[in-house]
């Protein structure tokens, strides 16, 4: 595996180009360039941030693999989507829990794209059990709850997204403290990145700092779904 060294500059002109041209004779034409500019810098870094991450918790991974490890795919899945354009023009790189097989586990999140580069952390669509483990245990430990997410070097680089239910979940009355909590749907926390941060061969430490930010709202996540962290 290639030493991560940053993202090439042309990176992300590479991805506004896919975005202009996203059909399959322009991809396979320009397939090396994606190869060069996309796929071995992500492994590379992906690879870099294997024993940061475990520091941060053992249970997440780091796993540099073409198909199926943290770099998602660039291949849409159009079957059920009115856009049928056939490629995703951004970077997604998902460092998932171990038990976790899907986008829907508990994770940190890397995205990188020419309108918007971000990093993220946490459980994105949740199926239902899931979600409503999350909200009774809220319900529970709602001073637990608070300081997670108001600690000052979270709350002033993160903020919490995702899509919300417009009326309280069943068993939860308009009054409870935490009601816009938890009508959540998506526990995630989003914190914008500057785009030439990427090009740093010191990206992966940043990358990992503000992983090591959401530290008390993942644990708060894993510990609330019973599972490691």
């Amino acid at each position: 595996m290639a030493v991560f060294k940053g993202f090439p500059q042309d990176t992300l002109s590479f991805l506004g180009e896919l975005k202009a041209n996203n059909n399959k004779a322009w991809f396979n034409e320009n397939k090396p360039r994606y190869e060069a500019l996309v796929r071995e810098p992500a492994l590379a870094f992906i690879e870099s941030m294997s024993d940061g991450l475990t520091e941060i918790s053992p249970h997440f991974r780091a796993i540099a693999k073409k198909v199926g490890g943290s770099l998602m795919r660039v291949y849409r899945d159009t079957r059920f989507a009115n856009d049928k354009t056939p490629y995703k023009t951004n970077i997604g790189i998902q460092f998932r829990h171990e038990l976790g097989k899907d986008v829907h586990a508990p994770g940190f999140y890397l995205h990188i794209e020419p309108d918007g580069c971000f990093i993220g952390a946490g459980i994105w669509h949740p199926e239902s059990k899931t979600l409503g483990q999350i909200r009774s245990f809220m319900d529970d430990n709602p001073a637990a709850w608070n300081k997670a997410v108001k600690a000052a070097a979270f709350a002033k680089q993160f903020t919490l997204e995702g899509d919300s239910l417009k009326r309280p979940p069943r068993g939860f009355t308009v009054d409870h403290p935490l009601i816009d909590d938890l009508k959540r749907k998506d526990f995630i926390a989003i914190k914008s990145i500057d785009a030439e941060a990427i090009h740093s061969p010191r990206f992966t430490q940043s990358v990992l700092k503000d992983f090591r930010r959401t530290d008390a709202f993942m644990r708060y996540l894993c510990t609330a779904i019973n599972v490691n962290y």
